[in-house]
Parts: C-alpha cells; structure tokens; sequence
C-alpha cells in the first residue's frame, strides 16, 4: 500500500511515523525543524490520515507499507522515527529489512505488549457514536466523546480526524482499527532479528510505557540501544518537550 506523504526539505531520509488516531501532520513543528538538511518524510499510516483504508491493520502489514512506500520514493535506506503505534511500525520495519533502515529512533513505546486496547475499545465506541449528519458541529462531536474521554486534550486531538461541512465524516477506519486494537496492543514476535543498527529510545518521565523491565527487551531486539528520558514529558514526548525531542533527535541523526 502507498501510503499519503508529506515531504520537507532535501537531503538524507528521514521518515515519521505517527501513533493511533494520529496522523503525519502531528509531526508538524518537529519535521519543520528537523528539514534543515534533511529530506524529512511525514507518513500517515493505513486507515488513519489520507492514507487509503483497508480491512487488516496489524504491524506486518504496516511496515510493509512504509517500506513500500518509502522505495516509491527513492527514499531508501531511511531513517526512521515513530511514536507509540508508529514506533512499534517502525521497529517492525527495521527488523524485517535491516538494510533499509539506517537508524531508528523510538519515542515512548517499547516492544513489549501492552494492556491498552480495553480503554481504547471505548474510545472507538465513543467515537463510533457520533452523529455523522450534515450540520455537525464541533461542539456537539465533543459532547458526544465526552463521558468516554474526559480529558479534554485527548478529545480534541481525536477531534482532528473528523471532516466538518456539508457531509462529516472520520479520516479513521474504525471499522478496521477497532477489530485490530488487541493486535496494536501487542508486540508479535518477528521470526527475524535482531536489527543491529543504531537505535534510540526516548522515553517521557511522566509516562509509564517504557519502564525498567521493558529495558532488556528493548535490548534483546535492539541491542545497539540507547534510552534517554526526557523527565517533564509524558506520552507525547514530542508535543510535551518539542525542544528536548527535537534536539535529542538531531544529535542522533546528525
């Protein structure tokens, strides 16, 4: 699958890879910063963004589409850089094609299974019960999330997938995403491996998926790793200290 690209800048690849319900432009002030030298490539991934929908969503096919979508562009070897969801697509990728992947940087994820996909069932239900009728307002669409998301940021960046005007609809497939959250949530063993090139891993302090006993699996699968913890960032590492990430990874791509 050939995935919706946005690029910025000209010289040595570097892809970005978004989390669930995101989408490339999340990247937005983080890949401006980083094209400064650098070819920087925002991808939205299968059934999220621009990107096309499909009924399977699992992190196989995921990368594949990277990768795909990647040589289509002559962007091959490539850096990689992917938060949560999108770190898990990207460390899939280095593992099924080490040769494609000149460095990785992983931000707040580990490849570890996780115990999300409860929580993100209500999410998907909230969102699902939104009114897609002409005349929606944003106002109305949050109200509708809100018994299920309380916290009000987390709304609004679900908000961002939805088309306002005359027929709304969601940018996301969730009709594709909900079946698949078990399988996001967990981390299928790759029958490849390990990959050996250099690999960071950027951990919010405030956040508690990276912890110390996800450390050895980090290794095991990536065992020229680094992790450095941004302290005042939670999951959204790039969002909650845009200067930090953003200069942690310069020096790593540098």
């Amino acid at each position: 699958m050939i995935l919706n690209a946005t690029a910025r800048g000209e010289g040595p690849p570097l892809a970005l890879l978004h989390g669930l319900y995101g989408q490339g432009s999340n990247f937005g002030a983080v890949q401006k910063r980083l094209a400064q030298g650098r070819r920087v490539i925002a991808l939205d991934l299968r059934n999220h963004g621009a990107s096309p929908h499909a009924p399977t969503m699992d992190y196989p096919a995921m990368a594949e589409d990277v990768l795909e979508t990647l040589r289509q562009m002559g962007a091959l070897p490539c850096a990689l850089l992917g938060h949560s969801m999108g770190g898990k697509v990207a460390m899939r990728a280095a593992l099924d094609a080490p040769a494609a992947v000149s460095r990785l940087l992983v931000a707040d994820i580990a490849p570890v299974a996780y115990d999300h996909a409860g929580s993100h069932g209500r999410y998907v239900a909230a969102m699902r019960a939104v009114p897609m009728r002409a005349g929606l307002t944003r106002a109305e669409a949050d109200a509708v999330l809100a018994d299920a998301v309380p916290d009000r940021a987390t709304r609004g960046f679900l908000l961002q997938n939805i088309r306002f005007g005359g027929t709304p609809s969601w940018r996301l497939n969730l009709d594709a995403i909900g079946p698949a959250l078990p399988a996001l949530a967990g981390w299928p063993a790759p029958e490849d491996g390990p990959y050996p090139g250099p690999t960071l891993v950027v951990a919010g302090g405030r956040s508690d998926y990276v912890l110390p006993e996800s450390r050895a699996e980090i290794r095991k699968w990536f065992p020229a790793a680094r992790v450095v913890t941004l302290k005042e960032a939670g999951h959204w590492v790039h969002a909650d200290d845009p200067e930090g990430f953003a200069s942690t990874v310069e020096a790593f791509v540098a």
